[in-house]
């Protein structure tokens, strides 16, 4: 049966087999939802890379103004949808010095967050093959202004950000949290992140994940979870 869709070690995302029948195991890999960061994964990063470009800008190391930055956006309580965007700018400029006002400071992050296409094509598949899938980002509201300029909320199932939870996932109850808001044993979701610390405590409520590292070692990752059974 030619043109059943699977993963390919070289390819850029889900592919056509056009020499092999495959099928999906029948006991679904023992997963049921995948979860996906958004910046570095389903989108390119733009918080880090606007933080470096302020950074410069403003002639400060950036690991330190990083790190400053995500410490004050928690500490603010904007990411938890405690506070305004305006407490959180005002916050870090007296944390560091930075200077500029609130839109140009937002003008250097919200345009590097750029929906990546070949990740969106894995979000489709997965719903293809009845995987249920969403978005688990520790995000303010610059998630819901990405969603109206790219609309991309609709491929998902879930959108879970920590501005609207009042939680995030520096606290790893929230693991606990979703997993009941899903109805899911906690060992069959898979957790998509870039950042070590997340996806360790996603692990350690017992989710299974990937740490997104690139796109190629995430397919090979994605291989390990998804394997297919070749059928003469």
């Amino acid at each position: 049966m030619a043109g059943v869709r699977c993963f390919a070690a070289a390819g850029t995302y889900f592919k056509i087999c056009e020499d092999q029948l495959v099928r999906m195991t029948e006991t679904r890999n023992g997963l049921d939802v995948v979860l996906f960061d958004f910046g570095g994964v389903i989108a390119e990063e733009g918080w880090r890379a606007g933080m470096r470009i302020i950074a410069e800008n403003n002639g400060l190391n950036y690991e330190k103004f990083l790190l400053d930055a995500n410490d004050t956006i928690y500490a603010s309580g904007y990411l938890l949808g405690k506070a305004s965007e305006s407490t959180f700018w005002s916050a870090l400029r007296e944390k560091t010095g930075i200077v500029g006002d609130d839109v140009s400071l937002m003008k250097e992050i919200f345009p590097r967050f750029i929906p990546r296409e070949w990740m969106i094509q894995i979000v489709k598949e997965l719903k293809r093959e009845h995987f249920r899938v969403g978005i688990l980002s520790d995000q303010t509201d610059m998630l819901d202004n990405l969603d109206k300029k790219f609309n991309f909320f609709h491929w998902f199932d879930y959108v879970f950000n920590s501005y609207h939870l009042g939680k995030g996932k520096r606290d790893a109850s929230l693991f606990d949290d979703i997993a009941g808001i899903l109805k899911t044993p906690p060992e069959r979701i898979l957790f998509v992140d870039d950042d070590s610390g997340h996806i360790g405590r996603a692990r350690q409520r017992g989710w299974q994940a990937i740490h997104f590292v690139n796109r190629d070692e995430f397919i090979k990752e994605m291989m390990k979870h998804f394997p297919v059974e070749k059928k003469d």
